[in-house]
């Protein structure tokens, strides 16, 4: 198993060139409310290298001298206008302070934008518009970690089989398609608003799927009265898969249609204390699990789901019993 590498390279406009930086964290917007503040937050938290956040900073430092320069300007026109033409000075002097008001917002707004744009695709891969591995875990381990509700979570892994084939016969342009497709069909049957809870996120919505790497894909299904639920749900992803009209995206898959294999290990959840210390760990093992259950369906070339049941016992997982 192996995961995604999705730093972006962000085209960041200043005056009077362009700096390009790499993100290479998935850390929130700073919360600054003046330029100090903004300066420390890119110096310590922001993630990127030393380079480039001095070369931002330089840039940020820019914006904030021009707009105190005009400010300057500004208020030296006005007291010229006391002394002359005052009316029409007056009326000159709001005019531009408005068009100035309408630059400031803008690059007020251009920046939310951007730490925004850095954010998310920090948090994505760029072919699906899933969130990436790293972004999972981290999701995964913090459910693990607080998570009170439900007697069962599952999580399950799948990937597309004899996608290799699909490359080599078809080529990389539809089997990126197959990928593109299949995404969509996890995001639409793994959904939150009918086994799943709403997320309290900062983006307002719960992302509980993700693209693994490659042709592989992982989702979290919490919450659950039993484990029975986590199957179904499972099922109804696998299914949509094989009884897509593979046609509309090519009409060579009507006669390769596209399967996937789907593992999914289904945790009691237990006390809240027994997980809590050990999220981080039983985040990865329970991976390992659902990485096993779908190698041990791609065996058997089983038609259905095959899912593990599992519980925390002295700090690690033991599978129960069918």
């Amino acid at each position: 198993m192996h995961g995604m590498d999705t730093r972006p390279m962000v085209r960041f406009n200043t005056m009077p060139g362009d700096k390009e930086l790499r993100l290479v964290t998935s850390v929130p917007g700073p919360d600054a409310r003046t330029l100090a503040e903004l300066v420390r937050w890119i110096r310590r938290d922001s993630g990127v290298s030393d380079d480039q956040a001095e070369r931002l900073v330089e840039a940020v430092e820019q914006v904030f001298s021009r707009h105190e320069t005009l400010w300057q300007q500004s208020k030296e026109e006005a007291l010229q206008a006391m002394s002359v033409g005052f009316a029409d000075r007056m009326r000159r002097m709001r005019e531009e302070l408005a068009a100035r008001d309408t630059t400031v917002s803008s690059i007020t707004r251009y920046f939310e934008a951007l730490v925004a744009d850095l954010t998310d695709r920090a948090d994505r891969d760029p072919k699906t518009r899933l969130i990436n591995f790293q972004r999972f875990i981290e999701r995964l381990e913090a459910f693990l970690a607080m998570e009170q509700r439900g007697g069962w979570c599952a999580v399950g892994l799948a990937d597309i089989r004899s996608f290799k084939a699909y490359n080599d016969i078809f080529g990389h342009a539809l089997g990126d398609r197959v990928i593109d497709r299949v995404a969509r069909l996890l995001r639409e049957n793994v959904r939150a608003n009918d086994v799943l809870a709403q997320d309290t996120s900062s983006d307002g919505r719960r992302e509980l799927h993700a693209r693994f790497g490659g042709d592989e894909f992982c989702f979290l299904i919490p919450a659950l009265d039993d484990h029975a639920a986590a199957l179904i749900v499972a099922e109804r992803f696998r299914n949509a898969v094989e009884q897509f009209d593979w046609s509309i995206e090519d009409e060579r898959l009507a006669v390769r249609r596209v399967t996937v294999d789907v593992g999914i290990v289904c945790l009691r959840m237990g006390p809240l204390e027994d997980r809590r210390d050990i999220a981080h760990q039983l985040a990865r093992d329970l991976l390992a699990h659902a990485d096993r259950a779908m190698y041990a369906v791609k065996a058997q070339q089983s038609p259905s789901v095959q899912p593990i049941r599992v519980e925390i016992v002295d700090g690690v997982l033991v599978e129960l019993s069918s």
